[in-house]
This record gives C-alpha cells, sequence and structure tokens, in this order.
C-alpha cells in the first residue's frame, strides 16, 4: 500500500490576513484615545495675579508666617523647631476649642524656600486643618 498522494494536489499554505489588519487597527485607534499630547519644550507660564474682591467673613483664622530665612511664625509665635510634628503641634493649639473649623492661612515670603511653605502644609494635613490658603498682595499698578 502506497499512502504518498503523489497524484493529488498538494496545498499550498495561505495565511489570512484579515484578523490580523482587525487587531492592528484596533491597537492603533486605542492609542490614539490614549495618548496626550503636551507642548513641554516651549511653554510659556505666566503667572495669575491676585485681585481679591469681597470675600465673607471667616470665623476664625490661624495665620502661618514662612520667613525668606526659613523661619516659621504661627499666630505671631515663633516655632522653634521647623519639622512637620512641631509645626503640627503648633496649629493644634492654635486651633480653638470648638466652633467651625479655621482657616490656615499661610503669608509665605516670595524668597522662602519650597520646602517650608510644604512642611506647613503637610503640618496643616496632620493636625487635621483641611482649609488651607495662601495670602497674595495686589500687583501695582504703574
Amino acid at each position: 500500500m502506497d499512502f504518498r498522494h503523489s497524484s493529488a494536489q498538494k496545498d499550498e499554505p495561505e495565511i489570512n490576513l484579515v484578523p490580523l489588519i482587525d487587531v492592528m487597527l484596533v491597537i492603533i485607534i486605542f492609542l490614539m484615545m490614549t495618548m496626550t499630547f503636551n507642548k513641554t519644550a516651549g511653554l510659556e507660564i505666566a503667572l495669575p495675579t491676585a485681585d481679591a474682591g469681597s470675600t465673607a467673613a471667616v470665623s476664625e483664622e490661624i495665620t502661618v508666617a514662612v520667613t525668606s530665612s526659613g523661619d516659621i511664625l504661627v499666630n505671631g509665635r515663633s516655632v522653634s523647631d521647623k519639622s512637620i510634628d512641631a509645626i503640627a503641634s503648633a496649629l493644634a493649639s492654635a486651633r480653638p476649642a470648638k466652633g467651625a473649623e479655621p482657616v490656615v492661612v499661610i503669608n509665605a515670603d516670595a524668597q522662602a524656600a519650597h520646602q517650608n511653605v510644604i512642611n506647613v502644609m503637610q503640618a496643616a494635613q496632620h493636625a487635621g486643618l483641611s482649609h488651607v490658603t495662601f495670602a497674595t498682595q495686589r500687583e501695582s499698578r504703574r
């Protein structure tokens, strides 16, 4: 018995490209929908100036001053240690016993280190004070 198919026509294997094209199109559409285009090389930043209009009356404020030399004052009292825990305890002691949650107003010098301001913000979070704002001044018009 001869099992060879010498007389039968040989089938050529073929690759069906339609599923491959479908998958590639889905990948391209996915990439196009999720891709973001940012122009960072020529980014020009114009910082806004603050023009304070009428503000609502705040029941209680805790004023934190950050000087250019790194000193931190909570309601006019200097904080000896610049750690986050020391600032948080000073903020907690300045918090009123009852009433509405006070607003922490950060008065940071323009030359103050950014890390000192971040430490004050973290200390306010540790003290349970979620209302934090920054004091600004109006731009002088010439």
